[in-house]
């Protein structure tokens, strides 16, 4: 037998095998038994406030659409907002229809001042109140959204003076609550943030990016541009970044002032 002979034999009796290999090749690279992309934990908010005092409870209040466009659901919006700050570590919200409520009770069509702020907060028993505007919206890709929060909240409470002989144990067992300091809310925000987020910017367009890491498949179609194909998604987006931006104006503030926390009203 020649060595052609003996080669040809040996490749017809590798074809089934080669064909094998080819087909879970194939297979592999085949949507239904391809691998699932690897999670990625999305970014998360933090409370600038002291931890072992417990969590802050904000609330938000409808805010006042000066975009010039009638069509923007001012609800939808706000809800948004009231899931970032519940969405951050150390924080919580009011639901919205807590707060509206409120302001019927109050006969308060809107917080249109810092008295108004205080009296919303007082009956909610919060610890503050974020007012602010739409001043921008445009639902068509690439959105538009612009928007402008004031925090308003207690200044820190004074300490208090147990004597040198009084037990903290003792108020454990107290018939009733020692008579805590309580403060009031001031004039001026603690903290203003403006935001205009045009989609279009590139600068935007890279938050939005990092916003989406591990809030979308990466497999997906439209990947994260899905969030500047959506107006439900680019207001959530939207919402992320003014919290994020109060609260790194509320660490900043504190930084400043020396202070690590808000007073706590509950």
């Amino acid at each position: 037998m020649t060595t052609v002979q003996t080669m040809l034999r040996i490749g017809v009796a590798a074809r089934p095998a080669l064909a094998l290999a080819c087909a879970v090749i194939a297979a592999a690279g085949a949507p239904g038994c391809a691998s699932k992309p690897d999670l990625v934990a999305p970014e998360v908010l933090m409370s600038p406030y002291d931890a072992a005092l417990g969590e802050t409870l904000w609330a938000v209040a409808p805010l006042a659409n000066e975009s010039g466009v009638g069509t923007v659901d001012v609800l939808a919006v706000c809800d948004a907002i009231v899931g970032k700050v519940t969405e951050a570590e150390g924080l919580a919200a009011v639901p919205m229809n807590r707060t509206i409520a409120a302001m019927r009770s109050l006969s308060m069509p809107a917080v249109r001042s810092p008295a108004e702020a205080r009296m919303l907060a007082e009956a909610l028993g919060v610890d503050g109140v974020i007012v602010g505007s739409i001043t921008a919206y445009d639902p068509y890709n690439p959105p538009t959204i612009g928007l402008t929060l004031a925090l308003y909240t207690r200044p820190p409470s004074p300490a208090i003076d147990l004597g040198p002989s009084e037990d903290p144990r003792t108020l454990r067992s107290a018939p009733t609550e020692p008579d805590l300091p309580r403060t009031t809310f001031t004039g001026a925000p603690s903290s203003v943030v403006i935001e205009h987020l045009p989609g279009i910017n590139h600068a935007v367009q890279m938050n939005v990016r990092r916003y989406a890491q591990g809030r979308h498949r990466q497999d997906s179609a439209l990947g994260w541009e899905r969030y500047l194909a959506s107006m439900e998604l680019y207001t959530d987006f939207a919402a992320h970044w003014v919290v994020r931006r109060l609260l790194e104006e509320e660490r900043l503030r504190l930084a400043r002032t020396g202070g690590g926390r808000i007073g706590l009203s509950r």
